[in-house]
Protein backbone atom coordinates (compact mmCIF):
# COMPACT_ATOMS: atom_id res chain seq x y z
CA UNK A 1 0.00 0.00 0.00
CA UNK A 2 1.49 3.22 -0.97
CA UNK A 3 1.36 6.41 0.92
CA UNK A 4 -0.14 8.40 -1.78
CA UNK A 5 -3.77 8.96 0.30
CA UNK A 6 -1.91 11.20 2.45
CA UNK A 7 -4.19 14.36 3.39
CA UNK A 8 -1.71 17.21 2.84
CA UNK A 9 1.51 17.02 0.94
CA UNK A 10 4.72 16.73 2.83
CA UNK A 11 7.29 19.21 2.17
CA UNK A 12 10.23 19.69 0.52
CA UNK A 13 12.55 18.42 3.07
CA UNK A 14 10.44 15.39 4.17
CA UNK A 15 10.13 13.87 0.47
CA UNK A 16 13.57 14.53 -0.15
CA UNK A 17 14.51 12.84 3.17
CA UNK A 18 12.02 9.66 2.30
CA UNK A 19 13.73 9.38 -1.05
CA UNK A 20 16.90 9.36 0.93
CA UNK A 21 16.07 6.38 2.77
CA UNK A 22 15.61 4.51 -0.37
CA UNK A 23 19.15 5.41 -1.68
CA UNK A 24 21.01 2.37 -0.34
CA UNK A 25 18.37 0.04 -1.84
CA UNK A 26 18.54 1.59 -5.15
CA UNK A 27 22.43 1.02 -5.27
CA UNK A 28 22.43 -2.35 -4.29
CA UNK A 29 20.32 -3.07 -7.10
CA UNK A 30 22.51 -1.31 -9.98
CA UNK A 31 24.24 -4.31 -11.16
CA UNK A 32 20.74 -6.01 -11.48
CA UNK A 33 19.17 -3.10 -12.98
CA UNK A 34 21.70 -2.44 -15.65
CA UNK A 35 22.06 -6.67 -16.52
CA UNK A 36 18.31 -6.36 -16.71
CA UNK A 37 18.53 -3.23 -18.66
CA UNK A 38 15.45 -1.74 -16.58
CA UNK A 39 14.80 -0.72 -13.28
CA UNK A 40 14.70 -3.44 -10.63
CA UNK A 41 11.77 -4.24 -9.81
CA UNK A 42 12.42 -3.85 -6.17
CA UNK A 43 13.61 -0.19 -6.83
CA UNK A 44 9.61 0.48 -8.98
CA UNK A 45 8.00 -0.97 -5.86
CA UNK A 46 10.08 1.13 -3.34
CA UNK A 47 9.34 4.16 -4.85
CA UNK A 48 6.01 3.20 -5.61
CA UNK A 49 5.50 2.69 -1.78
CA UNK A 50 6.85 5.99 -1.00
CA UNK A 51 4.54 7.54 -3.24
CA UNK A 52 7.01 9.69 -5.34
CA UNK A 53 5.54 8.62 -9.04
CA UNK A 54 2.38 10.78 -7.63
CA UNK A 55 4.88 13.45 -6.89
CA UNK A 56 3.25 15.79 -9.79
CA UNK A 57 -0.24 14.24 -9.73
CA UNK A 58 -3.24 15.51 -8.09
CA UNK A 59 -4.60 15.12 -4.77
CA UNK A 60 -7.83 14.23 -6.17
CA UNK A 61 -6.15 11.30 -8.04
CA UNK A 62 -4.12 10.03 -5.05
CA UNK A 63 -1.23 12.00 -5.75
CA UNK A 64 0.91 14.74 -3.63
CA UNK A 65 0.37 18.02 -5.90
CA UNK A 66 3.64 18.98 -5.21
CA UNK A 67 6.34 21.75 -6.78
CA UNK A 68 8.96 21.76 -9.72
CA UNK A 69 11.63 22.13 -6.73
CA UNK A 70 10.45 19.38 -5.13
CA UNK A 71 10.45 17.49 -8.32
CA UNK A 72 14.61 18.42 -9.02
CA UNK A 73 15.26 17.35 -5.24
CA UNK A 74 13.84 14.37 -5.39
CA UNK A 75 14.96 13.07 -8.87
CA UNK A 76 17.89 14.18 -7.80
CA UNK A 77 17.99 12.39 -4.29
CA UNK A 78 16.92 9.01 -5.97
CA UNK A 79 19.63 9.62 -8.71
CA UNK A 80 22.06 9.38 -6.25
CA UNK A 81 21.11 5.82 -5.76
CA UNK A 82 21.50 4.59 -9.17
CA UNK A 83 21.10 7.17 -12.28
CA UNK A 84 18.73 4.92 -14.61
CA UNK A 85 16.07 4.82 -11.76
CA UNK A 86 15.79 8.55 -11.48
CA UNK A 87 15.50 8.84 -15.03
CA UNK A 88 12.54 6.49 -15.25
CA UNK A 89 11.26 8.67 -12.29
CA UNK A 90 11.76 12.15 -13.44
CA UNK A 91 9.94 10.98 -16.71
CA UNK A 92 7.52 8.82 -15.10
CA UNK A 93 6.52 12.31 -12.91
CA UNK A 94 6.33 14.54 -16.12
CA UNK A 95 4.38 12.07 -18.33
CA UNK A 96 1.75 11.76 -15.50
CA UNK A 97 2.09 15.64 -15.02
CA UNK A 98 1.17 16.05 -18.83
CA UNK A 99 -1.51 13.73 -18.76
CA UNK A 100 -3.20 15.84 -17.11
CA UNK A 101 -4.30 17.92 -20.23
CA UNK A 102 -6.30 15.04 -21.01
CA UNK A 103 -9.83 14.80 -20.80
CA UNK A 104 -11.71 14.08 -17.25
CA UNK A 105 -12.78 10.60 -18.41
CA UNK A 106 -9.41 9.95 -19.97
CA UNK A 107 -7.98 11.04 -16.41
CA UNK A 108 -10.14 8.54 -14.33
CA UNK A 109 -9.05 5.71 -16.43
CA UNK A 110 -5.38 6.45 -15.96
CA UNK A 111 -6.01 7.29 -11.88
CA UNK A 112 -9.66 5.97 -10.33
CA UNK A 113 -9.29 2.60 -9.99
CA UNK A 114 -5.65 2.78 -9.69
CA UNK A 115 -3.68 5.61 -7.84
CA UNK A 116 -0.19 4.20 -8.62
CA UNK A 117 -0.52 4.17 -12.26
CA UNK A 118 2.48 4.79 -13.94
CA UNK A 119 2.75 6.72 -17.44
CA UNK A 120 5.47 6.81 -20.06
CA UNK A 121 5.63 8.52 -22.83
CA UNK A 122 6.89 9.51 -26.73
CA UNK A 123 4.68 12.87 -27.01
CA UNK A 124 6.51 14.24 -30.18
CA UNK A 125 4.64 13.36 -32.99
CA UNK A 126 6.64 10.82 -34.74
CA UNK A 127 3.75 8.11 -35.91
CA UNK A 128 0.55 8.99 -37.76
CA UNK A 129 -3.05 9.05 -37.33
CA UNK A 130 -6.28 9.30 -39.41
CA UNK A 131 -9.57 9.85 -37.94
CA UNK A 132 -12.03 6.56 -38.28
CA UNK A 133 -15.44 7.26 -36.08
CA UNK A 134 -14.90 8.24 -32.87
CA UNK A 135 -11.86 8.32 -32.80
CA UNK A 136 -8.55 7.44 -34.40
CA UNK A 137 -6.32 4.58 -35.36
CA UNK A 138 -2.29 5.28 -34.75
CA UNK A 139 0.39 3.46 -36.39
CA UNK A 140 4.30 4.24 -36.07
CA UNK A 141 7.29 3.71 -34.45
CA UNK A 142 8.43 5.36 -31.16
CA UNK A 143 11.95 5.01 -29.89
CA UNK A 144 12.79 6.02 -26.41
CA UNK A 145 10.03 4.95 -24.38
CA UNK A 146 11.78 5.39 -21.18
CA UNK A 147 10.34 2.71 -18.49
CA UNK A 148 7.49 1.47 -20.39
CA UNK A 149 8.20 -2.02 -19.29
CA UNK A 150 6.78 -0.70 -15.85
CA UNK A 151 4.72 1.54 -16.96
CA UNK A 152 0.38 0.81 -17.48
CA UNK A 153 -0.12 3.58 -20.08
CA UNK A 154 1.89 5.61 -22.93
CA UNK A 155 1.54 8.56 -24.56
CA UNK A 156 2.45 8.75 -28.28
CA UNK A 157 2.71 11.93 -30.50
CA UNK A 158 1.16 11.54 -34.09
CA UNK A 159 0.16 13.75 -36.86
CA UNK A 160 -2.84 12.99 -38.25
CA UNK A 161 -4.08 12.98 -42.02
CA UNK A 162 -6.26 15.52 -43.73
CA UNK A 163 -5.62 18.24 -41.00
CA UNK A 164 -4.03 21.53 -41.44
CA UNK A 165 -0.67 22.30 -40.16
CA UNK A 166 -0.98 23.19 -36.46
CA UNK A 167 -3.75 21.15 -35.43
CA UNK A 168 -2.38 18.12 -37.02
CA UNK A 169 -0.01 16.81 -34.59
CA UNK A 170 -1.78 15.08 -31.67
CA UNK A 171 -0.80 12.81 -28.60
CA UNK A 172 -2.59 9.83 -27.82
CA UNK A 173 -2.93 8.52 -24.49
CA UNK A 174 -2.88 4.23 -25.08
CA UNK A 175 -2.27 1.43 -22.40
CA UNK A 176 0.78 -0.48 -22.42
CA UNK A 177 -0.64 -3.14 -23.24
CA UNK A 178 -1.99 -2.30 -26.53
CA UNK A 179 1.63 -1.50 -28.27
CA UNK A 180 4.47 -3.44 -28.87
CA UNK A 181 7.74 -3.16 -27.17
CA UNK A 182 10.54 -3.59 -29.04
CA UNK A 183 13.12 -4.47 -26.60
CA UNK A 184 15.88 -2.81 -28.44
CA UNK A 185 17.57 -0.87 -25.70
CA UNK A 186 21.32 -1.99 -25.69
CA UNK A 187 23.41 0.68 -24.23
CA UNK A 188 25.87 2.55 -22.14
CA UNK A 189 24.80 4.97 -20.70
CA UNK A 190 21.60 4.74 -18.28
CA UNK A 191 21.58 1.16 -19.35
CA UNK A 192 19.05 0.33 -16.91
CA UNK A 193 16.23 2.84 -18.13
CA UNK A 194 14.46 0.12 -20.22
CA UNK A 195 14.36 2.74 -23.10
CA UNK A 196 12.73 0.85 -25.54
CA UNK A 197 10.97 1.66 -28.77
CA UNK A 198 7.63 0.62 -29.18
CA UNK A 199 5.30 0.12 -31.83
CA UNK A 200 1.64 -0.09 -32.97
CA UNK A 201 -0.61 -0.99 -36.28
CA UNK A 202 -3.70 0.63 -36.87
CA UNK A 203 -4.40 0.86 -32.93
CA UNK A 204 -8.04 2.40 -32.52
CA UNK A 205 -7.72 5.61 -29.98
CA UNK A 206 -11.28 6.86 -28.81
CA UNK A 207 -11.38 10.36 -28.99
CA UNK A 208 -11.20 11.59 -25.43
CA UNK A 209 -7.94 9.60 -24.91
CA UNK A 210 -6.62 12.44 -27.70
CA UNK A 211 -5.29 15.78 -26.83
CA UNK A 212 -3.86 18.59 -29.66
CA UNK A 213 0.16 18.45 -29.03
CA UNK A 214 0.52 22.22 -28.84
CA UNK A 215 -2.95 22.61 -26.64
CA UNK A 216 -0.77 20.14 -24.40
CA UNK A 217 1.98 22.66 -24.15
CA UNK A 218 0.22 25.60 -23.53
CA UNK A 219 -2.38 23.79 -20.59
CA UNK A 220 -5.17 24.61 -23.06
CA UNK A 221 -6.44 20.72 -23.03
CA UNK A 222 -9.16 19.89 -21.93
CA UNK A 223 -8.00 18.89 -18.34
CA UNK A 224 -7.48 22.72 -17.32
CA UNK A 225 -11.15 22.99 -16.42
CA UNK A 226 -10.65 19.83 -13.94
CA UNK A 227 -7.10 20.40 -12.64
CA UNK A 228 -7.23 23.98 -11.11
CA UNK A 229 -4.16 23.94 -9.26
CA UNK A 230 -1.04 26.32 -10.89
CA UNK A 231 0.51 23.66 -10.93
CA UNK A 232 -1.15 22.17 -14.02
CA UNK A 233 -0.21 26.06 -15.35
CA UNK A 234 3.22 25.33 -15.65
CA UNK A 235 5.15 25.89 -19.04
CA UNK A 236 5.54 22.63 -20.34
CA UNK A 237 8.32 22.60 -22.45
CA UNK A 238 10.42 24.04 -19.62
CA UNK A 239 9.09 21.39 -16.77
CA UNK A 240 9.73 18.59 -19.35
CA UNK A 241 13.18 19.75 -19.99
CA UNK A 242 13.74 20.24 -15.94
CA UNK A 243 12.25 16.67 -15.40
CA UNK A 244 15.80 15.62 -17.66
CA UNK A 245 18.11 16.87 -15.41
CA UNK A 246 17.89 15.26 -11.68
CA UNK A 247 19.49 11.88 -13.19
CA UNK A 248 22.59 14.25 -14.17
CA UNK A 249 23.07 16.21 -11.20
CA UNK A 250 22.36 13.29 -8.67
CA UNK A 251 25.11 11.51 -10.64
CA UNK A 252 27.05 13.48 -9.95
CA UNK A 253 26.73 14.07 -6.34
CA UNK A 254 27.47 10.51 -5.89
CA UNK A 255 30.33 10.16 -7.97
CA UNK A 256 31.76 13.22 -5.73
CA UNK A 257 30.82 11.07 -2.64
CA UNK A 258 32.12 8.36 -3.79
CA UNK A 259 36.16 9.62 -5.15
CA UNK A 260 36.24 11.55 -1.52
CA UNK A 261 35.69 7.93 0.09
CA UNK A 262 37.94 6.02 -1.82
CA UNK A 263 40.97 9.09 -1.06
CA UNK A 264 42.10 7.73 2.06
CA UNK A 265 45.09 5.44 1.49
CA UNK A 266 45.70 6.14 -2.25
CA UNK A 267 48.69 6.46 -3.57
CA UNK A 268 49.61 8.97 -6.51
CA UNK A 269 50.97 6.21 -9.56
CA UNK A 270 54.55 6.23 -9.79
CA UNK A 271 55.32 9.24 -7.87
CA UNK A 272 57.37 8.16 -4.24
CA UNK A 273 55.05 8.09 -1.13
CA UNK A 274 52.76 10.98 -2.33
CA UNK A 275 49.27 10.38 -0.28
CA UNK A 276 47.02 11.40 -3.26
CA UNK A 277 44.08 12.86 -0.64
CA UNK A 278 47.29 15.44 0.34
CA UNK A 279 48.44 16.55 -3.40
CA UNK A 280 47.95 19.87 -4.12
CA UNK A 281 46.18 18.76 -7.66
CA UNK A 282 43.89 16.61 -6.12
CA UNK A 283 42.74 19.50 -3.80
CA UNK A 284 41.77 21.29 -7.04
CA UNK A 285 40.64 18.31 -8.71
CA UNK A 286 38.08 18.13 -5.74
CA UNK A 287 37.09 21.91 -5.48
CA UNK A 288 36.30 22.03 -9.40
CA UNK A 289 34.09 19.14 -9.35
CA UNK A 290 32.01 20.48 -5.82
CA UNK A 291 31.97 23.86 -7.75
CA UNK A 292 30.71 22.86 -11.34
CA UNK A 293 28.29 20.81 -8.99
CA UNK A 294 27.13 23.68 -7.44
CA UNK A 295 26.89 25.67 -10.31
CA UNK A 296 24.60 23.22 -12.00
CA UNK A 297 22.38 23.18 -9.13
CA UNK A 298 22.03 26.68 -9.02
CA UNK A 299 21.22 26.69 -12.57
CA UNK A 300 18.47 23.98 -11.93
CA UNK A 301 16.62 25.64 -9.12
CA UNK A 302 16.39 28.59 -10.92
CA UNK A 303 14.73 26.61 -14.28
CA UNK A 304 12.50 25.03 -11.21
CA UNK A 305 11.79 28.37 -9.37
CA UNK A 306 11.27 30.21 -12.95
CA UNK A 307 8.32 27.46 -13.80
CA UNK A 308 6.92 27.32 -10.31
CA UNK A 309 6.91 31.25 -9.89
CA UNK A 310 4.95 31.95 -13.24
CA UNK A 311 2.77 28.89 -12.73
CA UNK A 312 1.73 30.86 -9.03
CA UNK A 313 1.64 33.79 -11.08
CA UNK A 314 -1.00 32.78 -13.09
CA UNK A 315 0.64 33.98 -16.18
CA UNK A 316 2.34 32.85 -19.16
CA UNK A 317 6.32 32.21 -18.68
CA UNK A 318 7.89 35.18 -21.32
CA UNK A 319 9.74 33.68 -24.13
CA UNK A 320 13.26 34.73 -23.02
CA UNK A 321 12.56 33.32 -19.31
CA UNK A 322 11.75 30.16 -21.37
CA UNK A 323 14.61 30.05 -23.76
CA UNK A 324 17.12 30.75 -20.63
CA UNK A 325 15.50 27.54 -18.79
CA UNK A 326 16.67 25.48 -21.76
CA UNK A 327 20.59 27.13 -21.54
CA UNK A 328 19.81 26.82 -17.88
CA UNK A 329 19.32 23.28 -18.12
CA UNK A 330 21.99 22.67 -20.80
CA UNK A 331 24.46 24.27 -19.02
CA UNK A 332 23.63 22.51 -15.92
CA UNK A 333 24.02 18.89 -17.47
CA UNK A 334 26.95 19.65 -18.96
CA UNK A 335 28.73 21.38 -15.91
CA UNK A 336 27.71 18.02 -14.26
CA UNK A 337 29.45 16.09 -17.46
CA UNK A 338 32.57 18.23 -16.55
CA UNK A 339 32.56 17.27 -13.03
CA UNK A 340 32.71 14.05 -13.44
CA UNK A 341 34.92 14.09 -15.93
CA UNK A 342 37.75 15.60 -13.79
CA UNK A 343 36.76 12.88 -11.16
CA UNK A 344 37.18 9.95 -13.31
CA UNK A 345 40.41 11.25 -15.65
CA UNK A 346 41.73 11.76 -11.16
CA UNK A 347 40.54 7.77 -10.59
CA UNK A 348 43.18 6.01 -12.15
CA UNK A 349 43.39 2.55 -13.80
CA UNK A 350 40.57 1.32 -11.13
CA UNK A 351 38.18 3.92 -12.51
CA UNK A 352 37.96 1.24 -16.27
CA UNK A 353 35.84 -1.50 -13.81
CA UNK A 354 32.53 -1.87 -14.90
CA UNK A 355 31.48 -1.96 -10.87
CA UNK A 356 33.43 1.39 -10.15
CA UNK A 357 30.55 3.81 -9.59
CA UNK A 358 32.49 7.03 -11.18
CA UNK A 359 32.51 5.33 -14.27
CA UNK A 360 28.80 4.03 -14.49
CA UNK A 361 28.34 8.18 -13.41
CA UNK A 362 30.75 9.29 -16.61
CA UNK A 363 28.07 6.84 -18.95
CA UNK A 364 24.84 8.21 -17.31
CA UNK A 365 26.04 12.14 -17.57
CA UNK A 366 27.34 11.52 -20.96
CA UNK A 367 23.61 9.72 -22.35
CA UNK A 368 21.60 13.27 -20.37
CA UNK A 369 23.99 14.99 -22.41
CA UNK A 370 23.40 13.30 -25.57
CA UNK A 371 19.09 13.41 -25.16
CA UNK A 372 18.54 16.01 -28.12
CA UNK A 373 16.91 19.36 -26.04
CA UNK A 374 20.22 19.21 -23.77
CA UNK A 375 22.52 20.05 -26.45
CA UNK A 376 24.33 23.13 -25.27
CA UNK A 377 24.85 24.58 -28.69
CA UNK A 378 21.58 24.26 -29.82
CA UNK A 379 20.26 26.02 -26.44
CA UNK A 380 22.49 28.85 -26.14
CA UNK A 381 21.57 29.41 -30.21
CA UNK A 382 17.97 29.25 -29.58
CA UNK A 383 18.83 31.99 -26.52
CA UNK A 384 21.09 33.66 -28.59
CA UNK A 385 18.37 34.31 -31.15
CA UNK A 386 15.74 35.26 -28.46
CA UNK A 387 17.99 38.00 -27.08
CA UNK A 388 18.93 39.17 -30.52
CA UNK A 389 14.72 39.65 -31.06
CA UNK A 390 15.00 36.69 -33.78
CA UNK A 391 12.28 34.17 -34.00
CA UNK A 392 13.54 31.01 -31.21
CA UNK A 393 13.30 28.96 -34.68
CA UNK A 394 11.91 26.15 -32.49
CA UNK A 395 8.46 25.01 -30.58
CA UNK A 396 10.51 23.49 -28.13
CA UNK A 397 10.85 26.34 -25.75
Amino acid sequence: MSVLAESSTPDREALVARAGELVPLLRGNTAVTREARRVADDNIAALSEAGLFGLLQPRRWGGLEADFRTHLDVVAKVAEGCASTGWVLGVGQIHGWLAMQFSERAQAEIFAGNPDARVAGVPPPRGTARQVGVGFEISGFWPFGSGCDHSDWILLGAVVEGLPPGTAEMVFLVPINDVEIMDDWNVGGLRGTGSHSVRAERLFVPKHRAVGFAAALSDSGPGRDVNPGPLYRSAAVPAMVLALTGTALGAAEMALGEFIARLPGRQVAYMDDLAQDHWSVTRTQVAEARTKIDIARMLLERVADDIDHWAAAGRDMPLAVRARTRTDASWAVRQCLEAVEVLYLASGGSALAHSNPIQLAQQDIHAVNLHGIMTLETSLDVYGRVLLGQDPGTKAV
